[in-house]
């Protein structure tokens, strides 16, 4: 299809080049013993991670190898503030590249970094520091890192918790001397993860080099990753979709990513795809459902979305992190395959924290498939007699990624037989 003339437009002579896509380093899909060897081996490439502005305008390239001199740099003057091997780190967790260096950092000093949240809209100042004290007083850290516009509000409750609290700029701003690194071995853990919250209150998970590269690794196979791919992601890098699926999963698996910042989508939720737009190779980026939702719901019925979108490469558009509604995936396809959308590319998968991130993945191409299931079997309960039956479209998550088993048990454990309505329990 024709490009959109906004989306071929040449930037200016001065402005930043982003980094590319393909690359004469050799693929290895999270073949490593740690996190720290991975981002070694990134380093060694052209690729790397493009932060964009909130008008999707491309700001700051950094490659992995800008990110690995920076690194350890960090991991240096933790080692000089006093920071030992297994002490905790939690880093408010915002997209940018102060977040990105301090956490690996914080792994290259054989700390643990714990990503936090950062405020919401719809949440004032004392519940955002109410829940960064719930967590504080959960991961127990030495420091707590933070951007400095939120120095206020971190700040308060580092104070209130005993922590030292540091802006992440203050700290990147000291000199840096060079210093013996620990060795890292692969049953060590290399961070910990809060849960969602989707079941219950978010709870700390501790994963290990081998569990996360393990998992990248069956995470990658799955999505069948190719040279011409690229991510691009708004999602918040304090939830595993973000932290793990595009942010260290693109380092592991040597893959360039566009950032969008989270507040910067939710305000102009179509730069995303203006982003994707862009792109001249194929793209892979996820979204929960109300990503899509939103999108389309942008769209106006009077415009025409293949006069400034092209979302004919778009890959693979990855579904996740909330319940899959067919019917929103319909409005997206409705509202966007004028500009070359096609519904085979998505990419339904289910995950959890637990299990570093993917479970379960579909094949690439199948898109979204459905089966019908009679509402009180949903429920548990019994169809009064005499009622028309109800179904509900459940979408169809796939199956488990490499190395993953999954079986569907009883309350009491007794395992089910294909198409039984239970608990979902995972290995691997």
């Amino acid at each position: 299809m024709t490009r959109p003339a906004a989306a071929a437009a040449s930037p200016a002579a001065n402005a930043p080049r982003a980094l590319p896509t393909q690359d004469t380093l050799p693929r290895r899909f999270s073949d490593f013993t740690t996190m720290g060897d991975a981002l070694d081996y990134a380093a060694s490439g052209t690729r790397g991670f493009n932060f964009h502005d909130a008008r999707g305008n491309l700001s700051h390239p950094y490659s992995y190898c800008a990110l690995r001199t920076d690194v350890l740099a960090c991991a240096y003057r933790l080692i000089a503030h006093g920071i030992k091997p297994q002490d905790r780190i939690a880093l408010v967790a915002e997209t940018g590249v102060e977040f990105a260096q301090m956490f690996f950092g914080v792994i290259y000093a054989g700390a643990w970094p714990v990503p936090l949240p950062l405020p919401t809209s719809f949440g004032g100042k004392e519940s955002y520091i109410d829940q960064l004290s719930v967590q504080l007083q959960s991961c127990d850290p030495k420091i707590l890192f933070y951007p400095s516009e939120l120095a206020e509000m971190a700040g308060e409750a580092a104070r209130a918790n005993g922590v030292e609290g540091i802006a992440f700029e203050d700290f990147i701003a000291r000199a840096a001397a060079p210093c013996a690194l620990p060795s890292a071995s692969t049953d060590d853990i290399a961070y910990l993860q809060y849960s969602s919250g989707s079941t219950r209150f978010p709870h700390g998970v501790a994963v290990t080099h081998k569990a996360l590269l393990s998992n990248l690794a069956a995470h990658s196979h799955g999505m069948q990753v190719q040279e011409s791919d690229r991510c691009i992601s708004w999602l918040p890098w304090y939830h595993d979709m973000g932290l793990v699926g595009c942010f260290l999963s693109p380092v592991a698996n040597q893959v360039t990513v566009d950032y969008l910042k989270t507040e910067d989508f939710a305000r102009r939720p179509l730069a995303w795809l203006d982003l994707i737009s862009r792109n001249e190779g194929t793209s892979i980026s996820y979204s929960p459902t109300f990503g899509y939702d939103i999108c389309a719901r942008r769209m106006s019925s009077q415009t025409k979305a293949s006069e400034r979108f092209d979302l004919s490469r778009w890959r693979l558009a990855g579904n996740g992190a909330d319940m899959i509604r067919p019917d929103v995936m319909q409005s997206f396809v409705d509202a966007f395959a004028d500009a070359g959308f096609s519904p085979s590319a998505f990419l339904p998968s289910y995950g959890l924290a637990e299990a570093t991130l993917a479970v379960t993945i579909m094949p690439p191409g199948e898109g979204i498939v459905v089966e019908l299931v009679e509402e009180t079997d949903l429920s548990g309960g019994d169809a009064a007699e005499g009622r028309p039956q109800r179904y509900r479209a459940i979408v169809n998550c796939g199956k488990p990624v490499l190395g993953m088993q999954i079986e569907i048990r009883e309350e009491d454990g007794g395992p089910l037989p294909e198409g039984q309505i239970g608990k979902v329990w995972t290995t691997g």
